[in-house]
């Protein structure tokens, strides 16, 4: 007889009747895409023990960490509202090639779609949306020239960090999009985690904070 195999699943931060955080692992594309080869994703592998499972905010497909997956139309509604008004705080961990000089500091460049390069994003000061970073030094690696940074978005553009952090003249490492061949060289993977998520519940109006350290 063979032997079905188990079927895909994610690790959880946290759950309750209300919302799931799932520890995205790299590579995994978190919605569908187009073509039968694109189907295997977060919130698919989720609705197998997660019916109820519903998307509300995205990571990159190369990118790891939190993602909180509603569990019903009101919560849905209520974590989609404070991702509109930005209320959620989110902090991502990354390690970028160079000695980054300033030990904290913003970077706010608007970014639209490179439309005949996409899903490359890039700057555009006319027609570009508003978007900022906020970034601060962990530790700096003179050995291998590399800095190990906390990033704070406070907009949600599509390749911020990666777009932010490469005009900052230190893209991340593994980014095969916007770094240059050594860098993309040095790491297997993009090293950029979603570490720390904060929110207020859905159902309490509590505030939530759930974390989960890079595995880098």
């Amino acid at each position: 007889m063979t032997q079905v195999p188990p079927p895909l699943t994610v690790p959880l931060a946290y759950q309750d009747d209300a919302f799931i955080v799932a520890n995205k692992p790299p590579g995994l594309l978190t919605v569908p895409g187009r073509g039968p080869d694109k189907q295997d994703c977060l919130i698919n592998r989720l609705l197998v023990s997660h019916p109820n499972s519903r998307v509300v905010h995205r990571l990159d497909q190369p990118t790891s960490g939190l993602v909180i997956v509603p569990q019903s139309y009101e919560a849905l509604r209520h974590i989609g509202r404070q991702f509109e008004t930005r209320t959620v705080s989110k902090r991502y961990i990354a390690v970028v090639a160079g000695l980054v000089e300033q030990d904290e500091g913003s970077v706010e460049l608007p970014l639209i779609c490179d439309w005949p390069n996409r899903p490359r994003q890039m700057v555009d000061w006319d027609n570009g949306k508003a978007a900022l970073t906020h970034y601060r030094v962990l530790r700096r690696d003179e050995t291998n020239q590399q800095s190990r940074v906390a990033l704070t978005p406070v907009t949600g553009r599509s390749h911020q960090l990666r777009v932010h952090m490469r005009e900052l003249g230190h893209p991340i490492l593994g980014d095969t999009l916007y770094a240059p061949e050594p860098v993309i060289a040095a790491s297997e993977r993009l090293l950029l985690h979603a570490e720390y998520i904060e929110f207020t519940h859905p159902h309490s109006d509590e505030p939530v904070v759930i974390e989960s350290p890079a595995g880098f």
